[in-house]
């Protein structure tokens, strides 16, 4: 299984030997590759074929609807909670990100920028929901159903009282350039956010 840019940065945020729990967590190529180091946990994981996918990997897997919460799992049970691409396609993000930190002592957190200036561009000169790399489906038949922008991602972030411990904004590429250092919001495509619960 081969690792996408944006989940090897995951991967270089996260300590040999941790314990993680990877929510949405695809086919299982993250946490395959993170065995490898030493790291265990668990995948949640809603799609039949997915998890079997796990499964057919060796990849420890429930089987579980993140819009449920995260009940089974104890506070502070994992060192980190992992949510890639994920998010936008929850129905209550506010309160799976309160589970998240209940049940993680860290959380890794990446979704796309609906901020991006495509997406800007789009909107006010097309007229149309924009569609991009990291936004590919027409509004008809995406997942998505609940874009943010990374202000408003900060913005949650505040309210409930969770630290940012460090971020990658990134372009399509999964590269850090100037645009994205110096307007994040504005030429960002991918967020990373590696948080935890203020004490």
């Amino acid at each position: 299984m081969s690792l996408r840019i944006d989940l090897q940065i995951i991967s270089d945020w996260i300590p040999d030997g941790a314990r993680v729990l990877d929510l949405g967590c695809d086919n299982g190529t993250l946490l395959k590759h993170l065995q490898k180091r030493g790291i265990t946990g668990y995948g949640l994981e809603i799609d039949n074929s997915k998890f079997a996918a796990c499964i057919a990997a060796g990849v420890n897997v429930i089987q579980a609807d993140l819009d449920q919460g995260l009940p089974q799992f104890a506070d502070q049970s994992f060192d980190f909670v992992i949510l890639s691409q994920t998010l936008q396609a929850i129905n209550h993000p506010d309160f799976l990100l309160d589970e998240i930190v209940r049940v993680g002592k860290q959380a890794i957190i990446g979704f796309p920028n609906f901020g991006h200036w495509q997406c800007r561009w789009q909107l006010a000169f097309g007229g149309r929901m924009p569609v991009s790399k990291t936004l590919p489906n027409a509004w008809f038949d995406t997942p998505n159903i609940h874009l943010c922008t990374i202000q408003d991602f900060e913005k949650i972030c505040i309210s409930k009282h969770i630290d940012i411990q460090q971020r990658s904004i990134v372009n399509h590429a999964h590269k850090d350039t100037l645009g994205t250092k110096l307007l994040p919001n504005l030429f960002g495509q991918t967020a990373l956010y590696q948080l935890n619960k203020s004490s």
